[in-house]
C-alpha cells in the first residue's frame, strides 16, 4: 500500500498581510524589495521548470527521467520553503504539506491532501505508470499555488525583522522536520534539500550580515556538512545539531538583535527570542492558554495543585486528579486503564501523562479539548472518570471554609469562586508541569558526557532509520508541528485489542469525535477511523503500559510493533493505516539503542 499519514487541524494559520506594512521597515526598504524579488524570481523559475520539466516527465518520460525532475522540482521548492512556509503558511500546504487528510471543524470541510508529497508516493520507489494524469493534476494543483504566491509576495511589503524571524524558523525546520526524512519519506534526499533551503538563505542574509557577524560562515558551515552525507541512516544528526545548527541559530538570533529591528510579538508556542531548541524556557507553556494575559498565575497554580488532590469532584467523592495521574509516575500510573468511578469497570483510555501536557494544541487521545480548562471540565463531568460536578464541589468547599486563603490569594476580590475559576486553577497548575530538563536536553545545550554513545547512537536511529521523529517531533517528541506548533498529528498505526491479536482496538478515536460533529458523516471519515493523538515519549520509562489501550507493558514490546511495520505489518487487516507497513529492519542492538535514548528522556 502506498505511504499514508493521516492528521487533523484545528487552528487555521490566521493572515498576516494586515501586520506586514506595520513594523520594522528600514529607511527605504531597499533590502527587503531586493529580497522580495529574489522570492519572486525563485518563484517564476520553480514555476517554468515544472512546465518544461517535471510535466513532461510525467506525460512520456520513463522512471529514471521522472525521478530526477521531481528530486530537481523539491529543490526547486525548497528555494523558496523559508519564505512561504512562514509568510503563507496555509497556502504552502498544498504544495509541500503532509499527505494526510485534515477536517477543518471551522469550515466544516475534509481537505485532501496535495502536493509534492502526494505526488512522491506515485513516484518512490518504483513509478506507478498508471498514475501519470494523477501527477499532472498535482502538478497543476502546485502551479496554481505558485501563481498565488507571486502575487502574494509582489504585492505585500515584507519587514525586516520577519525575514530574519523565517530565516530563523527555517534552520529549526530543517533540525526537527528536514533532516528526519519528513517531507520525504521515500526518496530520502533529506540531507541534499536542507542544504539547498539553507543555501537559499545566503543572500538573503548577505543584506544584513555586512560582515560584522559570523552568520554567512556558519550558514557555509551547515551546507557543507549536511552535503558531506553519504546517505540517510549514517547521517549524525546528534553531531550536526549541536555542532552547527544550534551555532547558527543562536547567530540569526543574536543577529535579529544587534539590528534592533522593531516588529510584532507573536503568541507562539516556541518563543520569538530563543537561540536554540533547548533554551531553557525556549517554550511558553501559555501560547495555548485562553487568557493573553493571567493575573496571579503562580498563586492559581498552588490553588490548582491542592484541588487536584482532592476527591471532592468525583460522584462518590473517592477519585482525584491524582488518584489517576500521580506525581511519582510523571503524572501518569501504571495500570492500561483505570477503574471507573463506580469500581464496576473501566475508563475507556490509557492514562497519559500530565508533564508538559501544555505543550500541545489539543488534549485526549481523539484531540476533542481545545484547552487545559476544556480538560479539567470534561474529566470531571465524565461519567466513568469522576462522574462529579464542578457546582456541587464549590458548594462542598463553601461549607467548610476549605481553601479560602488560597482562593483569596489566586482570585482577589472575588466575593464567591464559580466554576470557572476552579477550572482556570486545575489548568493552571498543569501548565506549571512544563520539565523540559531530561539528560538529552544537557546534552543538546553542550553537556558533552550528558549521553553515553548507546543512547547518542538511539537518538540518530530515532531521528533516522527507525522514523520515529518523523511522528514524535524533536525537541517536544510529540505530535505537535515545528517549527510552528499550531497544528497537531494523530496517526493510524493499528493498535491490536490485546498483544498478539491480529484484530483491531475496537476504539475509533479521533472517528468517533468527528461524527459526533453530525455535519460529517461517515463515509468522509474514513481517513481518520482508529487514528489517535501521537503523544510524547519523553517519560515514556515512567508511564507504562503503553499505546491508548495500555495493550503493551514494556519499551521492547513498542518497538517490536513498530519494527515489524504497525498493525499490517504484524498481520491485522487494515486498510486505511498511516504508519508504514515496511519493517524497519532494525537490529536488536539498534532497538536498545533507541530504548536508551528514550531513557535519556525523562526530566529530572
Amino acid at each position: 500500500m502506498k505511504y499514508v499519514r493521516i492528521a487533523i487541524v484545528f487552528v487555521s494559520m490566521l493572515g498576516m498581510v494586515w501586520l506586514l506594512s506595520s513594523f520594522g521597515r528600514n529607511k527605504n526598504g531597499s533590502a527587503e524589495r531586493e529580497i522580495t524579488s529574489l522570492i519572486c524570481g525563485n518563484i517564476d523559475v520553480f514555476t517554468g521548470f515544472i512546465k518544461d520539466s517535471l510535466q513532461p516527465a510525467i506525460q512520456s518520460g520513463n522512471e529514471q527521467m521522472l525521478q530526477s525532475s521531481f528530486l530537481n522540482a523539491r529543490k526547486y521548492y525548497k528555494k523558496i520553503e523559508w519564505a512561504t512556509e512562514y509568510f503563507a503558511f496555509t497556502s504552502a500546504k498544498f504544495i509541500n504539506g503532509a499527505p494526510k487528510a485534515e477536517a477543518e471543524l471551522t469550515g466544516r470541510m475534509i481537505q485532501r491532501p496535495t502536493g509534492l508529497q502526494v505526488m512522491e508516493e506515485y513516484i518512490f520507489p518504483d513509478f506507478d505508470t498508471t498514475s501519470r494524469e494523477i501527477l499532472l493534476q498535482q502538478s497543476g494543483i502546485i502551479l496554481e499555488k505558485l501563481s498565488v504566491f507571486k502575487t502574494y509576495f509582489s504585492g505585500i511589503p515584507l519587514a525586516a525583522w520577519q525575514i530574519i524571524d523565517g530565516a530563523k524558523q527555517e534552520v529549526f525546520r530543517i533540525e526537527t522536520l528536514g533532516i528526519t526524512g519528513y517531507d520525504n519519506p521515500l526518496s530520502k534526499n533529506s540531507m541534499e534539500e536542507c542544504a539547498t533551503a539553507l543555501q537559499a538563505l545566503v543572500p538573503v542574509l548577505k543584506y544584513y550580515s555586512a560582515g560584522q557577524d559570523n552568520v554567512l560562515g556558519l550558514l557555509q558551515e551547515n551546507i557543507s556538512f549536511l552535503r558531506s552525507a553519504t546517505d540517510f541512516n549514517s547521517f549524525d544528526r546528534a553531531r550536526y545539531i549541536r555542532e552547527f545548527a544550534n551555532p547558527l541559530s543562536t547567530a540569526i538570533e543574536q543577529l535579529r538583535r544587534g539590528l534592533d529591528f522593531q516588529g510584532y510579538h507573536y503568541n507562539r508556542l516556541l518563543k520569538q527570542d530563543a537561540f536554540t531548541l533547548f533554551d531553557i524556557n525556549a517554550f511558553d507553556a501559555d501560547a495555548y492558554s485562553p487568557f493573553l494575559e493571567q493575573e496571579h498565575k503562580r498563586e492559581k497554580a498552588e490553588l490548582g495543585k491542592a484541588l487536584f488532590r482532592d476527591p471532592a469532584f468525583s460522584a462518590n467523592r473517592s477519585i482525584s486528579c491524582a488518584s489517576c495521574h500521580q506525581p511519582e509516575k510523571s503524572f501518569a500510573e501504571n495500570l492500561p486503564k483505570h477503574p471507573d468511578v463506580s469500581g464496576t469497570g473501566l475508563i475507556d483510555r490509557n492514562v497519559p501523562s500530565l508533564l508538559n501536557a501544555a505543550l500541545q494544541p489539543q488534549l485526549f487521545y481523539d484531540q476533542r479539548a481545545e484547552t487545559l480548562e476544556d480538560q479539567v471540565s470534561d474529566v470531571v463531568h465524565n461519567p466513568k472518570e469522576m462522574g462529579g460536578s464542578i457546582r456541587l464541589a464549590l458548594k462542598h468547599f463553601g461549607e467548610t471554609g476549605k481553601y479560602q486563603q488560597l482562593f483569596a490569594a489566586a482570585f482577589p476580590g472575588m466575593v464567591k469562586p464559580d466554576s470557572a475559576a476552579i477550572t482556570e486553577a486545575l489548568a493552571a497548575y498543569v501548565r506549571s508541569l512544563v520539565k523540559l530538563d531530561s539528560r538529552f536536553d544537557e546534552y543538546m545545550q553542550g553537556k558533552d558526557g550528558a549521553l553515553s554513545k548507546s543512547e547518542v547512537n538511539g537518538f540518530n536511529l530515532f531521528m533516522g532509520k527507525a522514523n520515529c521523529g518523523s511522528c514524535h517531533f524533536m525537541p517536544l517528541f510529540n505530535g505537535v508541528l515545528p517549527p510552528k506548533y499550531i497544528t497537531q498529528d494523530a496517526e493510524i498505526i493499528g493498535v491490536p485489542v490485546k498483544k498478539g491479536s491480529k484484530a483491531i482496538d475496537p476504539d475509533r478515536g479521533l472517528f468517533n469525535y468527528l461524527l459526533g460533529y453530525r455535519y460529517f458523516d461517515s463515509s468522509r471519515l474514513s481517513e481518520f477511523d482508529h487514528a489517535f493523538k501521537t503523544v510524547t515519549v519523553r517519560n515514556v520509562t515512567k508511564t507504562a503500559p503503553y499505546m491508548h489501550n495500555g495493550v503493551y507493558e514494556t519499551l521492547d514490546d513498542v518497538m517490536d510493533f513498530y519494527n515489524e511495520g504497525g498493525g499490517t505489518g504484524n498481520g491485522l487487516v487494515l486498510s486505511n493505516q498511516s504508519l508504514s507497513e515496511q519493517k524497519l529492519a532494525l537490529s536488536p542492538e539498534e532497538i536498545q539503542d533507541i530504548i536508551a535514548f528514550m531513557k535519556s528522556l525523562d526530566s529530572k
